[in-house]
């Protein structure tokens, strides 16, 4: 078994625009502004609740990245991450970022939206649940935000069931549960039992009695009862409570009254498979009290996971391209591994050799099985298995693909669900001189 480390933050970001003087280095577990980390998460697991979602909010970052990710984005695609996909549900948001080493490794990216505002059919509360898998291990990840005040707890326990009655179209792993390893987490919303004030409350965070007050928590007492959260884990809590702040100061608003709203749980299947046992150790919890800008405070976890180790096996392999012409058509050959179930539906992309999104690809064709991508032989590897077989197909890519000089690679995905297979060296695609 290998071990990858996974960094998780949850930020109720209550409408507000990113702060200039709050960098994000110190949230994203990256102390200093230097360009060179040690032990940089592999994978980066970013969940924001209440997101500017006004209409042309949305349509501005139906175009461009809201100016959350965009932060998030630059710091980590610096240090050679790629964003994997932001999926968005009205106000509620989740990135993730993967190392780039990691890309072909990724298979059957899946998300689910659930709507839990008025009633079910309006998006302002909910959740979104995100699943992959990486060597050979399955991931489900849940950003949520949940019904507020003090009184509805029973509502977010409704909440819960609901996100878990979503169901994934991958059989083995349809429930969010069924999952090797699950990460659930965002603005929970529950809330302290109403047997103090608010000012009581205050009094007992700042004279030191957390462990006191953490026992009138009410997703602690669900859990105990079994009526939600009761299959996933908590590292114990030893932060202040993240809600309510005056925005931009350090003092609680006791208009509310203060409470652990925003939470990261956890749940590892340990015997999902024969003689292997699955771990998830957590390496740090906490929340980030100098991020001022929201009336909440960020809340950030990570866990080192174990997974398979990466197998020598290629499902797609790119030949070397001696050189790409710019303004003409390109022939591209690769070779298929023979148990890989292709469909015509797959693709191949092009994208800039600095890609730091998988939404940046400059061109794709569809790896169809058919007169634009033929088998040209069978053939076996010699470090392969005695069955297994490569099969060598090609396909053009148009004249229109790449339209300017520079540095490019192709990346093989799968249609459905999404999965990526391959990805070529970097090639240089050059415009002939006459």
């Amino acid at each position: 078994m290998e071990d990858l480390i996974l960094y998780v933050a949850t930020w109720n970001v209550a409408a507000k625009s990113p702060s200039d003087n709050e960098p994000f280095h110190q949230l994203l577990g990256l102390e200093t502004n230097s360009s060179s980390y040690i032990n940089v998460p592999d994978i980066y697991v970013i969940g924001f609740q209440e997101v500017k979602s006004q209409p042309q909010n949305m349509l501005w970052n139906a175009v461009f990245e809201d100016p959350w990710t965009e932060k998030i984005k630059q710091i980590l695609c610096g240090i050679g991450l790629v964003k994997i996909q932001t999926v968005r549900l009205q106000g509620l948001q989740m990135s993730i970022f993967i190392k780039r080493s990691h890309l072909i490794h990724i298979r059957d990216i899946e998300h689910l939206l659930t709507r839990r505002g008025l009633g079910g059919i309006w998006g302002n509360k909910g959740a979104i649940s995100y699943r992959f898998g990486i060597y050979g291990c399955s991931l489900a990840l849940v950003n949520c935000h949940f019904t507020p005040h003090d009184n509805l707890m029973d509502e977010r326990i409704e909440d819960y069931k609901q996100v878990l009655d979503n169901q994934f179209s991958i059989s083995e792993t349809s429930n969010i549960l069924f999952h090797d390893y699950v990460f659930w987490f965002g603005d929970l919303n529950f809330r302290l039992d109403e047997s103090k004030p608010a000012e009581q409350i205050v009094e007992m965070i700042s004279s030191g009695s957390l462990p006191s007050l953490f026992k009138d928590d009410q997703l602690l007492r669900v859990k105990k009862s079994g009526d939600a959260f009761s299959e996933l884990t908590e590292h114990p809590v030893t932060f202040p409570p993240t809600y309510k702040f005056e925005t931009g100061f350090d003092s609680y608003d006791i208009k509310r009254r203060p409470a652990w709203t925003d939470r990261i749980l956890y749940q590892v299947n340990t015997n999902a498979y024969d003689n292997v046992t699955l771990k998830a150790e957590v390496t740090n919890y906490k929340s980030h009290m100098n991020y001022r800008v929201s009336d909440h405070r960020p809340v950030t976890a990570q866990f080192k996971i174990k997974v398979f180790r990466p197998t020598r096996e290629k499902m797609i392999q790119f030949h070397t391209l001696p050189q790409w012409h710019v303004g003409e058509s390109n022939k591209v050959f690769y070779n298929v591994c023979s148990t890989l179930d292709t469909s015509n539906e797959d693709w191949i992309a092009i994208y800039k050799s600095d890609f730091t999104s998988l939404d940046n690809y400059v061109a794709y064709v569809y790896a169809q099985q058919s007169n634009d991508c033929e088998t040209i032989q069978d053939y076996q590897r010699q470090d392969s298995d005695p069955q297994e077989l490569m099969q060598e197909r090609w396909i053009i890519f148009s004249d229109s693909s790449i339209l300017f000089e520079g540095s490019y690679v192709l990346i093989y995905f799968s249609r459905e669900p999404r999965s990526i297979y391959g990805m070529s060296e970097e090639f240089r695609a050059l415009r002939e001189r006459y």
